[in-house]
C-alpha cells in the first residue's frame, strides 16, 4: 500500500527524535493512505511554521506486516472508549513514551475531536458522551510508526 507524509520540508531518512511528542499515538512518524490529507497537513505545517514549502512524501508499505508477529501492532477499527483513552494518555504524556507498539493505526483526532476531548478533560462530558459524539464523525485513519524497527518497513518512493 502507498502511505503519504505531509511536511513543510523534504528530508531523507526518518529521525524519530525530531518528531513532536504528545500527539495522538505518541512521538512517532505519522502517515496517511489519503494523499489529499497529507497535502492538507503539508500546507498546514508550512503555514504554522512560517517556513518551507508543502511537500508530500510517498512511501511503500507492505500491509501484511500489520499481521506479522515481528512487529507489535495496535489497530483501532474506529472510535471507541479504548481509542479515546489511548489518545488522551499520549496527549497528556509530557514527552514520555506511553506504550511499546511499533505501529498504531486508527482514526485521526482532528480539530473537532480535540474540541470534544477538551470537553471531556474539563469534566463537561463523560467518556460515554465523548465516544457517542465521535462515533458518527467520518474520521480518516492515520498510521503511526514509533520505532526504528517500524521505520525500516517503509520504503520511500
Amino acid at each position: 500500500m502507498k502511505l503519504y507524509h505531509g511536511t513543510n520540508c523534504d528530508f531523507v531518512g526518518v529521525q524519530l527524535d525530531k518528531c513532536r511528542p504528545n500527539k495522538d499515538f505518541g512521538r512517532g512518524f505519522y502517515l496517511t493512505n489519503i494523499r489529499s490529507q497529507a497535502q492538507e497537513m503539508a500546507i498546514r505545517q508550512t503555514e504554522f511554521t512560517g517556513s518551507g514549502t508543502p511537500v508530500v512524501q510517498e512511501y511503500q508499505f507492505d500491509e501484511e506486516l500489520l499481521k506479522s508477529s515481528g512487529l507489535k501492532v495496535k489497530i483501532f477499527e474506529g472510535v471507541s472508549k479504548e481509542w479515546a483513552e489511548f489518545i488522551l494518555m499520549n496527549r497528556k504524556a509530557r514527552g514520555k513514551k506511553m506504550h511499546d507498539y511499533d505501529i498504531v493505526v486508527g482514526p485521526v483526532a482532528d480539530d473537532g475531536v480535540v474540541y470534544q476531548l477538551n470537553l471531556y478533560i474539563q469534566h463537561l462530558i463523560t467518556l460515554d458522551d465523548l465516544v457517542r459524539e465521535l462515533t458518527y464523525r467520518r474520521l480518516n485513519n492515520q498510521y503511526f510508526f514509533g520505532t526504528e524497527k517500524a521505520i525500516l518497513t517503509l520504503k520511500r518512493i
